[in-house]
Parts: structure tokens; C-alpha cells; sequence
């Protein structure tokens, strides 16, 4: 492939200009080279369409990019533009890098055909796969442009261009990850909380892997073998049938997911099913809800739900997705502990009808995973989350829960580098008795002088619940002498809750102690997330 030498930056076209951040990015490359002295190499026309997506009625917005939003209100917003910007539409709009890209990538990818798999989007689930099956359906129907066409999608028509295949080192992509040993768990609750929270440390010298505060771990777990085995009974199959070149126990337990029962495994069950069974498989195939039990339905209550059902194991694992990684914030800090990491894991449990629930990872993590026992493991790059260029910079951590896994990490890398910035921690929970994570590492820090103010927020302390966002407004006018300071705030944790909550709370305290009207207030704190000084870890 021929190699193009890109012209030296230069920004002709204004910030202010009706044009997408792409097609200003090449609109001021094209004058580049134009004004150049060198001679440049000018770009093909179908690289030109490629590049600059213009004329497909897209503005380069994204109004559908909140996570609280649901898939139906993202769609409708979405309505009238290309294809790709509506797969973009239909992710869970959370850019947590599970599926290896940010949400916007990952829709460029599917529409440019670079990536086949639909179902990567771990957070967005059935809703999101359905989507993007469809869409693709679409782009498929979609005619071919001819050159001259008007009014044709040029980004959805366009070929796709030549792909080149680049294989990232182990332990930097799902796609290649690599081994790391698990070292320890350490429960962080105490007394009767009503969480069970671990923090977890594994050792990463063996890949010589290595991270940066702000980036999170993936994790591949394995499947609870009591639930396969479950599975194997329902299945009526025995344990050492081959498939795919393994037993089926062993498959179950690594390779195929065990939560929501995918479309896949319904057509499968219409099919060796009939009359009432197989209308009730068809109806839950397509998306629909005969019974008003689809939300409950993973693979192991679907088998319950079509009692009797004898699929074939091949079969039956081929109706199954993947069973994907996890991705967890790091709470350790390289150059603080180099060649280990740490997590801090909420481990799920919980109770449908008569049977306890897992979450698969979590759980992984906090019980059945032994100490010394190896993983598959990687990096994921943060998607701009991440401590200031500049040492000196203040910082204000909001993180809640395990929502403090980065702010420690942030701490601790603060500490080993040296930097002598100002840091502000707003931590809260259920009960400070039992609840309050990493309790003398951050009194520590804070008799040290390294945690310049803590804030803690109970919730089930007192007889009114009080949370982080009510102690943000108690120290309103502290909290904008440090914005005023030129602080970098952060929030991590729960987005359709915490993190709006903190927001709002946040727009109030810059209106009241900023002397700003609501609007004035709102505007100030987009600018803060546009220039990189408001960032969120949230899911």
C-alpha cells in the first residue's frame, strides 16, 4: 500500500466552521498540501470520500451520546442519518473499551465492514445486537453509488478501503491477551455490610505488561462450574462429549456465555419445538415478550422455560455467544508497584424467583479463582480518563463505592512521581463502620499530606440518606475556589444515577458561587468536559 507523507499541521479552517472535527481535520490537510513548499501526494478520489464523509447529510454530532439515554429515544435522534451513525446510535454510548474501540469506532468498523462481530457491545446486550443486526441488514440492501450519483450516502456507498491488519502486543487487546498470575483477594467490607467487595492483585512481571493510571484490566473468567454442570443435566448430555475439539464441560466453562439467553438459542428451541413452545421461542427470538419473563431468561432458565428440549451439544454451543472479557478499573499504579495490579471487585449476587444469580467475572474474582492459578488478561487503553499533563494541576476525585479503584491509583501515582498538585477525594458508601474501603491507606494519605481533603458521604448512616453530591454542595464554595484554581475533576462510578446527580449538583455550584445564571453554569461545565478538565469513568 502506498504510503502518504501527511502535510504539516496546519489549522486554516476555524474551530467555528459548519464542518464535523473529520472533515475539518481533512479540509485542513487538503489546503495543507496545497500551501505546502514539498510536493504532497494528493489523495484519490474514493480516499477523499473516504476521509471526509461529506454530503451524506451527517453534521458530525452525536445528540444520542449519553448512556442514560434509552436505545429507543438514541434511535429517534438518530433518524435520517447514515447508516453507520446509526449503529453508532444503538451502542451503550459508555466508550468502556469492552469491545476494543470507543462507541464511535466500533460503529466505523462495522459500516466499513473492517469488523464482522455484532456483539461486542457487553453493556448495550440483546438490545444492542438486535440493532445492529438490522442495520447491517440495511447497509447490506443498501445500492452500490455510482460515480455522479447526488444525494447519495457517499459514507454507507463508498468501498470499504483496504484494511490493514495490525496485531497488537500480548496484553494490549482483547484479540491478544495475555497471561498474568492471580496473587491474592482481600475482603474490603467489615461487620454486616451488605456488600462483599475484594480488592484483588495479580502479577504481571512473567508478560512484563504494563499500564498507566486511568487505563482498565480485562479479564477473561470462566464460567461457575456447579451452573455448568446444571446446564450439562438440562442438556441431558454427558460431560466428556466432544465439541469442537474439547469436552462440552470444558467449553461451557470457557468459551460460551451463561447470561442472557441470545435470539440465537430461542431459534434453536423453535426448531426442535412445536405448537404453543415453539410460537413462545419464535415471539422471544424476535425480540418480543410473551410471557413478561424475557428480562429473567439466561441460558439455564431458557432450558427450564423449554423443559424436555434435547438439542444437540454442538448445536446448542453454536446457539451461544461468546463468552466476553471484562473490564474492571485499575486501583494500583505502576510506578508505584511495578510489574503488579490491582482491582477493587463488587462481587454480584442476587435472587430470581427461587435461584441465586452470579455475576460471572465478579464472582470469579472474589471466590473461585485460586491464588497462584493463571488468566487470561489485557490492557485497555483509557478513552480520555487520565491525571493532568501537569503535576502541579489540582484534582478532584468523585468515586463512590468502587468507584474509588482510579482515584487510588491516581493517589499512588501521584505519591511515586512526585507531583505536587493539590488532591481532593470525595468517597462514599452504605456505613462507615464497614464500608469505608482502603480506610487507614487513606487516613494515611491524608496525615501525609498527599490527600489535601477527604469528603465521606453515608448513606445508611444517619435517618435521611446522604450521599457524595449532598457533601459537594455543603463545600460548594471550596469545591469552585479549586475549579477557579484551574482543577481537573473526575467522577467514577454509576452513570444513570451518581454521575448525573453529581453533574447537576456540580452546574448548581458553579451558578451560586460562580455568579453564573443556570444556563451561563450549564455552559461552563460542557467547557470543563470539552477541554479535557471534566472526565468521567462511568457505567
Amino acid at each position: 500500500m502506498n504510503q502518504i507523507t501527511p502535510p504539516p499541521k496546519l489549522d486554516i479552517i476555524p474551530a467555528s466552521a459548519p464542518f464535523s472535527d473529520a472533515q475539518r481535520s481533512w479540509l485542513n490537510g487538503f489546503f495543507a498540501g496545497l500551501l505546502s513548499p514539498d510536493v504532497a501526494t494528493p489523495l484519490s478520489a474514493e480516499q477523499g470520500a473516504a476521509v471526509m464523509q461529506a454530503g451524506d447529510g451527517d453534521d458530525g454530532e452525536a445528540p444520542w451520546h449519553d448512556q442514560t439515554m434509552p436505545i429507543a429515544d438514541r434511535m429517534k435522534l438518530a433518524e435520517g442519518r447514515p447508516v453507520r451513525r446509526k449503529m453508532m446510535a444503538a451502542m451503550a454510548q459508555q466508550d468502556c473499551g469492552q469491545c476494543g474501540y470507543n462507541c464511535h469506532d466500533y460503529s466505523e468498523a462495522i459500516a466499513t465492514r473492517s469488523e464482522a462481530r455484532l456483539n461486542l457491545c457487553v453493556p448495550g446486550g440483546k438490545e444492542t445486537a438486535r440493532m445492529l443486526k438490522s442495520l447491517y441488514e440495511e447497509l447490506d440492501k443498501a445500492p452500490a453509488a455510482k460515480a455522479g450519483d447526488k444525494g447519495a450516502d457517499k459514507a454507507d456507498a463508498v468501498a470499504a478501503p483496504a484494511v490493514t491488519v495490525t496485531i497488537a502486543e500480548p496484553g494490549r487487546s482483547r484479540d491478544n491477551p495475555t497471561e498474568a498470575t492471580f496473587l491474592s483477594r482481600r475482603l474490603l467490607n467489615k461487620g454486616k455490610s451488605e456488600k462483599e467487595t475484594y480488592h484483588v492483585e495479580f502479577d504481571l512481571s512473567a508478560s512484563k505488561l504494563d499500564y498507566i493510571v486511568g487505563d482498565s484490566f480485562g479479564v477473561f473468567a470462566r464460567n461457575d462450574v456447579g451452573l455448568v454442570d446444571q446446564i450439562i443435566a438440562l442438556l441431558g448430555a454427558s460431560h466428556t462429549t466432544k465439541v469442537n475439539g474439547k469436552t462440552l464441560r470444558e467449553v461451557l466453562i470457557d468459551d460460551v456465555s451463561l447470561s442472557p439467553a441470545p435470539d440465537s438459542l430461542f431459534e434453536l428451541i423453535s426448531f426442535i419445538t412445536g405448537g404453543a413452545q415453539r410460537e413462545k421461542a419464535r415471539a422471544l427470538a424476535q425480540g418480543e415478550d410473551p410471557d413478561g419473563d424475557a428480562a429473567t431468561l439466561d441460558v439455564m432458565a431458557a432450558l427450564q422455560k423449554f423443559s424436555g428440549i434435547r438439542p444437540h451439544p454442538e448445536a446448542f454451543v453454536e446457539a451461544l455467544e461468546p463468552l466476553q472479557p471484562r473490564l474492571y478499573s485499575i486501583s494500583s499504579s505502576h510506578n508505584a508497584t511495578p510489574g503488579k495490579l490491582s482491582l477493587t471487585v463488587d462481587s454480584v449476587r442476587y435472587v430470581i424467583g427461587k435461584r441465586k444469580r452470579i455475576g460471572v467475572a465478579s464472582t470469579f474474582l472474589g471466590e473461585r479463582i485460586a491464588e497462584g492459578e493463571k488468566l487470561k488478561v489485557y490492557v485497555q487503553k483509557a478513552h480520555g480518563f487520565g491525571l493532568p499533563q501537569d503535576p502541579k494541576t489540582p484534582v478532584i476525585m468523585i468515586g463512590p463505592g468502587t468507584g474509588i479503584a482510579p482515584f487510588r491509583a491516581f493517589l499512588l501515582d501521584r505519591k511515586a512521581t512526585g507531583a505536587p498538585g493539590k488532591n481532593w477525594l470525595f468517597f462514599g458508601h452504605q456505613r462507615s463502620d464497614c464500608d469505608f474501603f482502603y480506610q487507614e491507606e487513606l487516613n494515611a494519605m491524608k496525615t501525609s499530606g498527599l490527600l489535601t481533603r477527604m469528603s465521606l458521604a453515608w448513606s445508611r448512616d444517619g435517618e435521611k440518606k446522604f450521599y457524595v453530591q449532598d457533601r459537594m454542595r455543603e463545600v460548594g464554595r471550596e469545591l469552585w475556589t479549586w475549579l477557579a484554581e484551574g482543577a481537573h475533576l473526575y467522577i467514577c462510578g454509576d452513570a444513570k444515577r451518581m454521575a448525573k446527580d453529581v453533574e447537576r449538583a456540580l452546574v448548581d455550584i458553579v451558578a451560586q458561587f460562580g455568579a453564573r445564571s443556570t444556563d451561563e453554569a450549564v455552559s461552563f461545565v460542557a467547557e470543563l468536559k470539552k477541554t479535557g478538565r471534566f472526565q468521567a469513568d462511568v457505567y
